[in-house]
């Protein structure tokens, strides 16, 4: 189960790194046309905007698994062992049923705007709103693979991924 977990977060990781590898040539190149040729890519801009979007919502389940987003830990520090546990799996929880409800409005607000097309490529922002029922399809899963210990031992890292990100960030 551990190395389909680190396989799944893997994948993750570099599809965050290929959204933004493309989003930042296309940022780059429409800078270096505008300024060498006084022209740029009508269509860069527009692009760089929807790449931004998918990477905010494919990469919250990572900052979630993390531990990234903002929380309010002063409840946990004064409450005792068991209601601390139950304040953790109540947490996950509403989350869990945060994120489905999300995920199923994304999909419907997708669905909706699948004939309307953007400006300067005409693509459909059906596609465009897809990276939100993803996310948070996404964000589920990574919830799923740390809630258990969350819960118990109020952490969302593994002593190994705590080293493993210590060390990357040195």
């Amino acid at each position: 189960m551990q190395a389909l977990e680190r396989a799944f977060v893997a994948a993750n990781r570099w599809a965050l790194i290929a959204l933004l590898a493309a989003m930042a040539c296309i940022v780059f190149a429409n800078v270096a046309l505008r300024y060498l040729t006084n022209d740029s890519l009508v269509w860069a801009e527009e692009i760089a905007r929807y790449l931004m979007i998918w990477l905010t919502f494919l990469g919250a389940g990572l900052v979630l698994r993390f531990g990234g987003h903002i929380a309010i830990e002063n409840l946990h520090d004064v409450l005792p062992g068991r209601a601390g546990r139950w304040l953790r799996a109540a947490i996950v929880a509403a989350l869990l049923v945060f994120f489905a409800v999300m995920a199923w409005q994304g999909a419907a607000y997708a669905s909706l705007m699948r004939f309307q097309t953007t400006a300067a490529t005409g693509i459909s922002f059906g596609w465009v709103y897809l990276a939100m029922p993803l996310g948070f399809v996404l964000m589920i899963v990574h919830l799923l693979l740390v809630a258990r210990r969350y819960v118990l031992e109020r952490q969302v890292l593994s002593s190994d991924e705590i080293d493993a990100v210590t060390a990357s960030s040195l």
